[in-house]
C-alpha cells in the first residue's frame, strides 16, 4: 500500500512539473518563470509594434532594392 501512494504521488508531481514546463516551453519563456503570469498590455503592444516595425522596414528595403534594379535596367536601356 505504501508503494503505491508513492507511485501516486510522483506521477501528481510529474505531471504537475510537466505541464508548468510544457506551458512555458508553449508560450517561449523562459522555463522556471511563472506558467500564470501572463503580459502585461504595455509589453504585448511593444511586442507588436516591434514585429510590425521589422516587417515594414524590410518590406521597404526589398522595394528598393527592386525599384533600383529597374532604375539600372532602365537606365542600361536607354544608354545603348
Amino acid at each position: 500500500m505504501k508503494f503505491l501512494k508513492i507511485i501516486l504521488l510522483s506521477l501528481l508531481i510529474g505531471v504537475g512539473v510537466g505541464m508548468w514546463l510544457g506551458v512555458n516551453i508553449g508560450r517561449e519563456v523562459p522555463l522556471y518563470s511563472n506558467p500564470f503570469d501572463t503580459d502585461s498590455l504595455n509589453q504585448k503592444l511593444k511586442k507588436a509594434t516591434s514585429e510590425t516595425l521589422d516587417k515594414g522596414g524590410q518590406a521597404l528595403e526589398k522595394t528598393g532594392q527592386a525599384l533600383e534594379k529597374t532604375g539600372q535596367a532602365m537606365q542600361d536601356k536607354l544608354d545603348k
